[in-house]
Protein backbone atom coordinates (compact mmCIF):
# COMPACT_ATOMS: atom_id res chain seq x y z
CA UNK A 1 0.00 0.00 0.00
CA UNK A 2 1.37 3.77 -0.94
CA UNK A 3 -0.04 7.03 0.82
CA UNK A 4 -0.79 10.11 -1.41
CA UNK A 5 -1.12 13.74 -0.02
CA UNK A 6 -3.55 15.29 -1.05
CA UNK A 7 -2.80 19.44 -0.87
CA UNK A 8 -4.83 22.15 -1.03
CA UNK A 9 -4.55 22.83 -4.63
CA UNK A 10 -3.65 26.39 -6.22
CA UNK A 11 -6.64 28.89 -7.25
CA UNK A 12 -5.34 31.52 -8.66
CA UNK A 13 -2.46 34.12 -8.57
CA UNK A 14 -4.52 36.26 -5.91
CA UNK A 15 -5.92 33.53 -3.95
CA UNK A 16 -3.10 32.13 -1.01
CA UNK A 17 -5.74 30.36 1.63
CA UNK A 18 -9.65 28.72 1.74
CA UNK A 19 -11.71 27.62 4.96
CA UNK A 20 -12.64 23.92 4.96
CA UNK A 21 -16.31 23.93 5.00
CA UNK A 22 -17.33 20.68 5.03
CA UNK A 23 -15.80 17.41 4.81
CA UNK A 24 -17.65 15.05 2.02
CA UNK A 25 -16.18 11.86 2.76
CA UNK A 26 -15.00 10.74 6.13
CA UNK A 27 -11.87 8.53 7.49
CA UNK A 28 -12.11 5.03 6.02
CA UNK A 29 -14.42 6.19 2.93
CA UNK A 30 -13.49 4.65 -0.36
CA UNK A 31 -12.62 7.51 -2.48
CA UNK A 32 -12.42 7.61 -6.61
CA UNK A 33 -10.30 9.27 -8.75
CA UNK A 34 -11.70 12.84 -9.65
CA UNK A 35 -13.89 12.33 -6.80
CA UNK A 36 -14.71 15.38 -4.65
CA UNK A 37 -13.54 14.72 -0.92
CA UNK A 38 -14.14 18.21 1.10
CA UNK A 39 -15.79 21.33 0.38
CA UNK A 40 -13.80 24.94 0.42
CA UNK A 41 -14.50 28.54 0.67
CA UNK A 42 -12.48 31.34 -0.20
CA UNK A 43 -13.78 35.39 0.81
CA UNK A 44 -15.57 35.10 -2.12
CA UNK A 45 -16.29 31.12 -4.26
CA UNK A 46 -17.23 27.81 -2.70
CA UNK A 47 -15.64 25.03 -4.64
CA UNK A 48 -14.87 21.37 -4.46
CA UNK A 49 -11.54 19.62 -3.63
CA UNK A 50 -11.37 16.38 -5.85
CA UNK A 51 -8.93 13.52 -5.31
CA UNK A 52 -6.02 12.54 -7.89
CA UNK A 53 -6.13 9.28 -7.10
CA UNK A 54 -8.28 6.42 -5.97
CA UNK A 55 -8.00 4.74 -2.27
CA UNK A 56 -8.97 4.77 1.13
CA UNK A 57 -9.33 7.93 2.82
CA UNK A 58 -6.80 7.30 6.18
CA UNK A 59 -6.49 10.65 7.90
CA UNK A 60 -8.16 14.02 7.80
CA UNK A 61 -5.63 16.77 8.67
CA UNK A 62 -7.31 19.42 9.28
CA UNK A 63 -11.29 20.09 10.37
CA UNK A 64 -14.41 22.24 9.49
CA UNK A 65 -13.49 25.59 9.53
CA UNK A 66 -10.41 25.52 9.37
CA UNK A 67 -8.12 27.79 7.52
CA UNK A 68 -5.62 25.96 5.00
CA UNK A 69 -2.84 27.27 2.86
CA UNK A 70 -2.35 26.73 -0.52
CA UNK A 71 -0.41 23.95 -0.80
CA UNK A 72 -0.82 22.28 2.63
CA UNK A 73 -2.04 18.92 2.87
CA UNK A 74 -5.06 18.51 4.49
CA UNK A 75 -5.59 14.90 4.10
CA UNK A 76 -4.00 11.29 3.75
CA UNK A 77 -5.35 8.69 0.76
CA UNK A 78 -4.01 5.51 1.09
CA UNK A 79 -3.67 3.41 -2.71
CA UNK A 80 -3.24 0.25 -3.82
CA UNK A 81 -0.25 -1.21 -5.13
CA UNK A 82 3.81 0.38 -4.74
CA UNK A 83 3.58 3.17 -6.95
CA UNK A 84 5.13 6.46 -5.97
CA UNK A 85 3.20 9.12 -4.24
CA UNK A 86 3.58 12.34 -3.60
CA UNK A 87 5.19 11.40 -0.33
CA UNK A 88 7.85 9.46 -1.71
CA UNK A 89 8.13 11.61 -4.66
CA UNK A 90 9.36 14.34 -2.33
CA UNK A 91 11.19 11.87 -0.54
CA UNK A 92 13.65 10.88 -3.79
CA UNK A 93 14.16 14.87 -4.97
CA UNK A 94 17.62 16.14 -5.51
CA UNK A 95 19.25 18.83 -2.57
CA UNK A 96 18.63 21.31 -5.38
CA UNK A 97 15.03 20.65 -5.78
CA UNK A 98 14.00 20.29 -2.10
CA UNK A 99 15.45 23.22 -1.61
CA UNK A 100 13.34 25.01 -4.22
CA UNK A 101 10.63 22.97 -2.61
CA UNK A 102 11.35 25.08 0.36
CA UNK A 103 11.68 28.21 -1.08
CA UNK A 104 8.11 27.75 -2.29
CA UNK A 105 6.70 26.59 1.13
CA UNK A 106 8.63 30.14 3.10
CA UNK A 107 6.76 31.98 0.36
CA UNK A 108 3.18 30.40 0.72
CA UNK A 109 3.63 31.06 4.64
CA UNK A 110 4.87 34.73 4.26
CA UNK A 111 1.40 34.89 2.56
CA UNK A 112 -0.97 35.31 5.68
CA UNK A 113 1.23 37.98 7.11
CA UNK A 114 2.23 40.27 4.61
CA UNK A 115 0.24 43.69 3.91
CA UNK A 116 -1.06 44.65 0.25
CA UNK A 117 1.91 47.11 -0.30
CA UNK A 118 3.75 47.94 -3.36
CA UNK A 119 -0.08 48.00 -5.12
CA UNK A 120 1.02 51.28 -7.10
CA UNK A 121 3.13 48.92 -8.88
CA UNK A 122 2.32 47.38 -12.54
CA UNK A 123 4.72 44.51 -12.24
CA UNK A 124 4.29 41.59 -9.92
CA UNK A 125 5.92 40.59 -6.88
CA UNK A 126 5.60 37.73 -4.37
CA UNK A 127 4.58 38.38 -1.09
CA UNK A 128 8.07 36.78 0.17
CA UNK A 129 10.03 39.92 -1.97
CA UNK A 130 7.30 42.52 -0.79
CA UNK A 131 7.79 41.72 2.92
CA UNK A 132 11.60 41.93 2.18
CA UNK A 133 11.42 45.63 0.78
CA UNK A 134 9.34 46.28 3.76
CA UNK A 135 11.87 45.45 6.09
CA UNK A 136 14.39 46.96 4.25
CA UNK A 137 12.84 50.19 3.48
CA UNK A 138 12.58 49.84 -0.02
CA UNK A 139 10.33 51.85 -2.35
CA UNK A 140 8.08 51.00 -4.89
CA UNK A 141 10.53 52.88 -7.51
CA UNK A 142 13.48 51.22 -6.10
CA UNK A 143 11.70 47.80 -6.59
CA UNK A 144 10.55 48.70 -10.28
CA UNK A 145 13.98 49.62 -10.69
CA UNK A 146 15.27 46.00 -9.83
CA UNK A 147 16.33 44.20 -12.73
CA UNK A 148 14.40 40.37 -12.10
CA UNK A 149 15.51 36.91 -13.26
CA UNK A 150 12.42 34.81 -12.26
CA UNK A 151 9.85 33.83 -14.99
CA UNK A 152 9.23 37.17 -17.43
CA UNK A 153 11.33 39.29 -15.46
CA UNK A 154 9.50 38.75 -12.17
CA UNK A 155 12.14 39.74 -9.28
CA UNK A 156 13.20 36.56 -7.22
CA UNK A 157 14.28 36.53 -3.50
CA UNK A 158 18.09 35.90 -4.62
CA UNK A 159 17.58 39.69 -6.69
CA UNK A 160 16.32 41.71 -3.91
CA UNK A 161 18.61 40.46 -1.60
CA UNK A 162 21.54 40.75 -4.04
CA UNK A 163 19.92 44.37 -4.54
CA UNK A 164 20.18 45.01 -0.97
CA UNK A 165 23.40 43.95 -0.67
CA UNK A 166 24.71 46.04 -3.43
CA UNK A 167 23.05 48.91 -2.06
CA UNK A 168 24.48 48.61 1.49
CA UNK A 169 27.97 48.39 0.04
CA UNK A 170 27.50 51.66 -2.64
CA UNK A 171 27.46 49.57 -5.71
CA UNK A 172 23.96 50.86 -6.32
CA UNK A 173 22.40 54.28 -5.18
CA UNK A 174 18.23 54.03 -4.25
CA UNK A 175 16.50 55.58 -7.08
CA UNK A 176 14.92 58.93 -5.64
CA UNK A 177 11.25 58.38 -5.21
CA UNK A 178 7.80 58.80 -2.34
CA UNK A 179 9.13 57.59 1.03
CA UNK A 180 7.19 53.99 1.54
CA UNK A 181 3.63 53.99 2.59
CA UNK A 182 2.96 53.15 5.62
CA UNK A 183 -1.22 53.32 5.60
CA UNK A 184 -2.97 50.40 5.76
CA UNK A 185 -4.07 49.26 2.92
CA UNK A 186 -8.41 48.98 2.98
CA UNK A 187 -9.44 45.89 4.71
CA UNK A 188 -13.16 44.55 3.65
CA UNK A 189 -12.56 40.91 3.57
CA UNK A 190 -14.55 39.49 6.59
CA UNK A 191 -16.10 42.10 7.90
CA UNK A 192 -18.31 41.65 10.96
CA UNK A 193 -21.63 43.62 11.56
CA UNK A 194 -21.86 45.33 15.32
CA UNK A 195 -25.27 43.36 16.22
CA UNK A 196 -25.16 46.00 19.37
CA UNK A 197 -26.47 48.99 16.83
CA UNK A 198 -29.36 47.86 16.10
CA UNK A 199 -31.90 50.50 17.25
CA UNK A 200 -34.80 48.32 17.60
CA UNK A 201 -34.99 44.95 18.94
CA UNK A 202 -36.59 42.17 16.57
CA UNK A 203 -39.64 40.82 18.44
CA UNK A 204 -39.93 37.48 18.02
CA UNK A 205 -43.42 35.37 18.46
CA UNK A 206 -44.20 31.66 17.94
CA UNK A 207 -45.75 32.16 14.62
CA UNK A 208 -41.99 33.45 13.05
CA UNK A 209 -39.54 31.04 11.77
CA UNK A 210 -35.84 31.80 12.65
CA UNK A 211 -33.32 31.57 9.94
CA UNK A 212 -29.37 31.73 10.06
CA UNK A 213 -28.10 33.37 7.82
CA UNK A 214 -25.93 30.85 5.18
CA UNK A 215 -21.95 31.92 5.33
CA UNK A 216 -22.17 33.91 2.03
CA UNK A 217 -25.02 35.57 2.99
CA UNK A 218 -23.49 36.66 5.89
CA UNK A 219 -20.20 37.57 3.85
CA UNK A 220 -22.13 39.86 1.66
CA UNK A 221 -24.16 41.40 4.79
CA UNK A 222 -20.86 42.21 6.07
CA UNK A 223 -19.45 43.94 2.61
CA UNK A 224 -22.35 45.87 2.08
CA UNK A 225 -22.24 47.77 5.57
CA UNK A 226 -18.54 48.22 4.96
CA UNK A 227 -19.26 49.47 1.70
CA UNK A 228 -21.52 52.32 2.43
CA UNK A 229 -19.52 53.50 5.99
CA UNK A 230 -16.18 53.18 3.77
CA UNK A 231 -17.36 55.24 0.72
CA UNK A 232 -19.04 58.20 0.14
CA UNK A 233 -21.54 57.38 -2.35
CA UNK A 234 -23.32 59.66 -5.04
CA UNK A 235 -25.11 58.68 -8.27
CA UNK A 236 -25.76 59.84 -11.36
CA UNK A 237 -28.90 59.22 -13.66
CA UNK A 238 -29.74 58.99 -17.41
CA UNK A 239 -32.35 57.57 -19.58
CA UNK A 240 -30.27 55.88 -23.35
CA UNK A 241 -32.09 55.25 -26.09
CA UNK A 242 -31.73 51.76 -27.52
CA UNK A 243 -33.84 51.21 -30.14
CA UNK A 244 -31.36 50.70 -33.01
CA UNK A 245 -29.20 48.24 -30.59
CA UNK A 246 -32.78 45.95 -29.69
CA UNK A 247 -33.39 46.11 -33.73
CA UNK A 248 -29.73 45.11 -34.61
CA UNK A 249 -29.94 41.99 -32.07
CA UNK A 250 -33.43 41.24 -32.83
CA UNK A 251 -31.47 41.18 -36.72
CA UNK A 252 -28.88 39.05 -35.97
CA UNK A 253 -29.46 36.82 -32.75
CA UNK A 254 -30.30 33.50 -34.92
CA UNK A 255 -27.31 33.93 -37.26
CA UNK A 256 -24.97 34.79 -34.42
CA UNK A 257 -25.99 31.69 -31.86
CA UNK A 258 -25.83 29.53 -35.22
CA UNK A 259 -22.21 30.79 -36.06
CA UNK A 260 -20.53 30.96 -32.93
CA UNK A 261 -22.58 28.57 -30.70
CA UNK A 262 -23.73 31.41 -28.04
CA UNK A 263 -26.72 32.95 -27.57
CA UNK A 264 -26.98 37.07 -27.94
CA UNK A 265 -28.08 38.83 -25.08
CA UNK A 266 -27.99 42.78 -24.49
CA UNK A 267 -25.30 42.56 -21.43
CA UNK A 268 -22.07 42.05 -23.66
CA UNK A 269 -23.38 44.63 -25.49
CA UNK A 270 -23.49 47.08 -22.50
CA UNK A 271 -19.98 45.50 -21.04
CA UNK A 272 -18.60 46.61 -24.36
CA UNK A 273 -19.62 50.28 -24.26
CA UNK A 274 -18.50 50.36 -20.69
CA UNK A 275 -15.14 49.11 -21.23
CA UNK A 276 -14.73 51.48 -24.11
CA UNK A 277 -15.67 54.32 -21.23
CA UNK A 278 -12.96 53.38 -18.95
CA UNK A 279 -10.55 53.57 -21.49
CA UNK A 280 -11.93 57.68 -22.20
CA UNK A 281 -12.34 57.90 -18.42
CA UNK A 282 -9.46 56.36 -16.93
CA UNK A 283 -10.10 58.51 -13.83
CA UNK A 284 -12.63 55.64 -12.97
CA UNK A 285 -10.38 52.82 -13.13
CA UNK A 286 -9.09 52.99 -10.00
CA UNK A 287 -9.24 52.11 -5.99
CA UNK A 288 -8.46 54.18 -3.04
CA UNK A 289 -5.75 52.68 -0.39
CA UNK A 290 -5.75 54.76 2.57
CA UNK A 291 -4.75 58.53 1.10
CA UNK A 292 -3.16 57.04 -2.35
CA UNK A 293 -5.14 56.51 -5.63
CA UNK A 294 -4.06 53.54 -7.38
CA UNK A 295 -4.87 53.44 -11.04
CA UNK A 296 -5.41 50.56 -12.30
CA UNK A 297 -3.57 49.47 -15.63
CA UNK A 298 -5.95 46.92 -16.82
CA UNK A 299 -9.84 47.07 -17.28
CA UNK A 300 -11.25 44.30 -15.15
CA UNK A 301 -15.34 44.35 -15.36
CA UNK A 302 -16.94 42.66 -12.69
CA UNK A 303 -21.13 41.57 -13.63
CA UNK A 304 -23.07 41.05 -10.69
CA UNK A 305 -25.10 37.39 -11.25
CA UNK A 306 -27.60 36.55 -9.11
CA UNK A 307 -27.49 32.26 -8.00
CA UNK A 308 -30.15 30.49 -7.57
CA UNK A 309 -30.50 30.02 -3.96
CA UNK A 310 -30.73 34.18 -4.13
CA UNK A 311 -27.48 35.10 -2.77
CA UNK A 312 -24.98 37.66 -4.58
CA UNK A 313 -21.63 36.64 -6.62
CA UNK A 314 -19.31 39.17 -9.14
CA UNK A 315 -17.37 37.23 -11.53
CA UNK A 316 -14.71 39.03 -13.40
CA UNK A 317 -14.08 39.56 -17.09
CA UNK A 318 -10.66 40.45 -17.53
CA UNK A 319 -8.74 42.61 -19.80
CA UNK A 320 -12.51 43.22 -20.86
CA UNK A 321 -11.53 46.18 -23.13
CA UNK A 322 -9.13 44.01 -25.59
CA UNK A 323 -12.13 41.73 -26.18
CA UNK A 324 -14.71 42.22 -29.40
CA UNK A 325 -18.51 41.77 -29.35
CA UNK A 326 -17.67 37.65 -29.48
CA UNK A 327 -15.47 37.09 -27.21
CA UNK A 328 -17.51 39.22 -24.71
CA UNK A 329 -20.34 37.12 -25.31
CA UNK A 330 -18.47 33.97 -24.83
CA UNK A 331 -17.25 35.55 -21.40
CA UNK A 332 -20.19 36.75 -19.87
CA UNK A 333 -21.89 33.18 -20.86
CA UNK A 334 -19.47 31.33 -19.24
CA UNK A 335 -19.18 33.26 -16.37
CA UNK A 336 -22.91 33.40 -16.03
CA UNK A 337 -23.54 29.87 -16.49
CA UNK A 338 -20.37 28.45 -14.23
CA UNK A 339 -22.04 31.02 -11.64
CA UNK A 340 -25.56 29.66 -11.97
CA UNK A 341 -24.00 26.29 -11.88
CA UNK A 342 -21.85 26.90 -8.95
CA UNK A 343 -18.71 26.19 -10.72
CA UNK A 344 -16.24 29.12 -10.68
CA UNK A 345 -13.40 29.08 -9.47
CA UNK A 346 -12.09 31.52 -6.53
CA UNK A 347 -9.51 33.53 -9.30
CA UNK A 348 -12.57 33.76 -11.38
CA UNK A 349 -14.22 36.85 -9.02
CA UNK A 350 -10.81 38.53 -7.99
CA UNK A 351 -9.51 41.51 -9.57
CA UNK A 352 -12.10 43.29 -10.37
CA UNK A 353 -11.69 47.04 -11.09
CA UNK A 354 -15.34 48.31 -12.28
CA UNK A 355 -18.52 46.79 -11.82
CA UNK A 356 -21.93 46.55 -13.58
CA UNK A 357 -25.15 45.11 -12.97
CA UNK A 358 -28.28 44.58 -14.87
CA UNK A 359 -31.03 45.22 -12.21
CA UNK A 360 -33.52 45.00 -15.42
CA UNK A 361 -33.43 41.56 -15.19
CA UNK A 362 -36.09 41.80 -12.50
CA UNK A 363 -37.75 44.74 -14.19
CA UNK A 364 -36.64 47.20 -11.86
CA UNK A 365 -36.33 50.48 -14.11
CA UNK A 366 -33.32 51.97 -12.16
CA UNK A 367 -31.35 51.00 -9.03
CA UNK A 368 -28.44 52.46 -6.60
CA UNK A 369 -26.11 49.61 -6.01
CA UNK A 370 -23.48 49.55 -3.75
CA UNK A 371 -19.96 50.17 -4.84
CA UNK A 372 -17.97 46.57 -4.68
CA UNK A 373 -14.97 47.58 -2.77
CA UNK A 374 -12.56 48.36 -3.05
CA UNK A 375 -13.57 50.07 -6.82
CA UNK A 376 -14.97 53.54 -7.06
CA UNK A 377 -17.71 52.94 -9.22
CA UNK A 378 -20.55 50.28 -10.12
CA UNK A 379 -23.08 50.91 -13.31
CA UNK A 380 -27.10 49.32 -13.01
CA UNK A 381 -28.75 48.82 -16.06
CA UNK A 382 -32.16 49.05 -15.82
CA UNK A 383 -35.15 47.26 -17.69
CA UNK A 384 -35.57 48.22 -21.41
CA UNK A 385 -39.27 49.88 -21.75
CA UNK A 386 -40.98 50.73 -24.93
CA UNK A 387 -42.31 54.36 -24.23
CA UNK A 388 -43.51 57.49 -25.93
CA UNK A 389 -40.18 59.62 -26.88
CA UNK A 390 -39.97 63.18 -28.74
CA UNK A 391 -38.38 62.42 -31.95
CA UNK A 392 -36.16 65.72 -33.70
CA UNK A 393 -35.53 65.34 -37.25
CA UNK A 394 -35.15 68.24 -39.95
CA UNK A 395 -38.45 68.34 -41.01
CA UNK A 396 -39.65 68.98 -37.19
CA UNK A 397 -40.49 67.17 -33.95
CA UNK A 398 -43.11 64.63 -33.53
CA UNK A 399 -43.94 61.50 -30.98
CA UNK A 400 -42.43 58.42 -31.53
CA UNK A 401 -42.46 54.87 -30.02
CA UNK A 402 -38.68 54.43 -28.83
CA UNK A 403 -36.54 51.65 -27.02
CA UNK A 404 -35.47 53.18 -23.69
CA UNK A 405 -33.91 52.35 -20.60
CA UNK A 406 -32.30 54.08 -17.28
CA UNK A 407 -28.35 53.88 -16.16
CA UNK A 408 -27.41 54.46 -12.84
CA UNK A 409 -24.37 55.52 -11.89
CA UNK A 410 -23.29 55.27 -8.36
CA UNK A 411 -19.60 56.25 -7.47
CA UNK A 412 -17.39 57.02 -4.72
CA UNK A 413 -17.43 61.12 -4.01
CA UNK A 414 -14.31 60.95 -1.90
CA UNK A 415 -12.64 60.54 -4.99
CA UNK A 416 -14.83 60.96 -8.14
CA UNK A 417 -16.49 64.39 -8.32
CA UNK A 418 -19.77 64.88 -10.39
CA UNK A 419 -18.28 65.86 -13.46
CA UNK A 420 -16.12 62.74 -13.93
CA UNK A 421 -19.19 60.28 -12.30
CA UNK A 422 -21.95 62.43 -14.89
CA UNK A 423 -19.30 62.30 -18.15
CA UNK A 424 -18.79 58.93 -18.00
CA UNK A 425 -22.05 57.66 -17.46
CA UNK A 426 -22.92 60.25 -20.03
CA UNK A 427 -20.02 58.64 -22.56
CA UNK A 428 -21.54 55.56 -21.90
CA UNK A 429 -25.07 56.48 -23.26
CA UNK A 430 -23.55 57.91 -26.20
CA UNK A 431 -21.94 54.96 -27.64
CA UNK A 432 -24.82 52.82 -26.99
CA UNK A 433 -27.04 55.65 -28.64
CA UNK A 434 -24.33 55.65 -31.57
CA UNK A 435 -24.63 52.13 -32.04
CA UNK A 436 -23.79 50.92 -35.74
CA UNK A 437 -26.94 49.05 -36.91
CA UNK A 438 -25.01 48.17 -40.28
CA UNK A 439 -21.75 46.12 -38.22
CA UNK A 440 -20.85 42.81 -38.27
CA UNK A 441 -20.67 40.56 -34.59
Amino acid sequence: MARFELKLPKMGESVAEATITNWLKEVGDKIEADEAVLEIATDKVDSEVPSEVSGILVEQLFGKDDLVQVGQTIAIIETEGDGPTAVEVKETKAPAEVAEIEKTIEAAQETVATPQDFSGSDKFFSPLVKNIAKEEGISIAELDSIQGSGKDGRVTKEDILKYIEDRKAGVVTPKAAEPVKTVEPVKVAEPVVQKSQQAVPVSVNGGDEIIEMDRMRKLISGYMVASVQTSAHVQSFIEVDVTNIVKWREKVKTAFEKREGEKLTFTPIMMEAVAKALKDFPGMNISVDGDYIIKKKNINLGMAAALPNGNLIVPVIKNADQLNLVGMAKAVNDLGNRAKAGKLKPDDTQGGTYTVTNVGTFGSVFGTPIINQPQVGILALGAIRKVPAVIETPEGDFIGIRQKMFLSHSYDHRVVDGALGGSFVKRVAEYLEAFDVDRDF
